[in-house]
């Protein structure tokens, strides 16, 4: 533990919708001291300083890593997997905690059952050699959660957040909000994949995630453990696309026509995998274990957030 009165927190990445939700809950606890990794300038405030560059250049990050003995990293950067085994050693060896933002996307085709963090994960099961050659998104992200798994050192924590919404982020099957609700609001018709709204998913309030992290900060059970931190309710893709015209209509007086295709289609904006490896599965979570810390009160329900937007 750190030798001031308040807990050393490193931020790697922090100012998207998640990590500046988990820095402005932590600055409100009082207990932390939050720095952050930002490519911008931005202003420190009480409890938080904000470091200017890019956490992806090594050179420039490792000497905030050996500033101090940190008692938690959290690490929302985005990295290849070559990237990830270049700095693994360096910033275990920097914290007493390391939390390192893997996805849900890891998993493989669950069927109808429910997923625990036991299920099998698309890199261990898949048989798709052409896929398997790639570092797409939920290969990098299996692949860099056994670079933690199997170094000598325990202090990881592995969480696997699923489809996070915010302000800043609504996404519908692969499309992010500038692919669906900006045309919507401009009366063009939503363009949507059939075979994906009869699947079911879940989505989840992004500062619902923030909360959970920041709940399993300096928690010695946490560490050498993996959670998924998803919404416990599921929903077929058509049904969350009907309450978003419904919102829509409400705030705006707008409600957007829907075209539903047979085949995917590149405009959609998202990846080819990760609509054929995530999206048409049926993702239904089985949220037990992060429960077992009491953090279920952190997970909001669906449709109470969605009038948020």
């Amino acid at each position: 533990m750190a030798t001031s009165t308040k807990y050393q927190i490193l931020v790697l990445g922090g100012t998207g919708a998640i990590g500046a939700s988990l820095v402005e809950i932590l600055g409100q606890q009082g207990s932390f001291h939050i720095v952050v990794t930002s490519r911008q300038l931005r202003m420190d405030y009480d409890g938080v300083e904000y470091r200017q560059g890019d956490a992806h250049e090594l050179e420039w990050l490792l000497p905030i890593l050996k500033e101090k003995r940190w008692d938690a990293i959290v690490d929302f950067m985005a990295y290849s997997t070559e990237e990830f085994y270049n700095r693994v050693d360096a910033l275990l060896d920097a914290t007493e905690q390391y939390v390192y933002t893997s996805s849900a996307r890891v998993y493989a085709n669950t069927g109808d059952n429910l997923i625990t963090e036991d299920s099998p994960r698309l890199l261990d099961v898949c048989n798709d050699e052409e896929y398997l050659q790639t570092d797409e998104y939920a290969l990098a992200k299996a692949r860099q959660e056994n670079a933690l798994i199997q170094s000598k050192q325990r202090n990881w924590t592995i969480i696997r957040p699923y489809i996070t919404f915010s302000n800043k982020r609504l996404q519908l099957g692969v499309m992010e909000k500038e692919n669906w609700l900006i045309p919507a609001l401009n009366n063009r018709p939503i363009v949507f994949s059939k075979d994906i709204a009869e699947c079911y998913t879940t989505i989840t309030d992004g500062l619902a995630v923030s909360k959970c992290i920041a709940a399993l900060l300096t928690r010695s059970e946490a560490k050498g453990e993996i959670f998924h931190i998803t919404s416990s309710e599921s929903h077929k893709w058509e049904g969350i696309l009907q309450w978003y015209i419904e919102t829509i209509y409400s705030l705006k007086g707008i409600k957007p026509s829907v075209f539903l295709t047979d085949e995917w289609n590149s405009t959609f904006g998202g990846g080819f995998y990760q609509w054929k490896y995530d999206r048409l599965y049926n993702r239904q979570f089985d949220n037990s274990k992060i429960s077992s810390l009491y953090l279920m009160m952190c997970l909001s329900r669906l449709r109470k957030p969605l009038k948020r937007l």
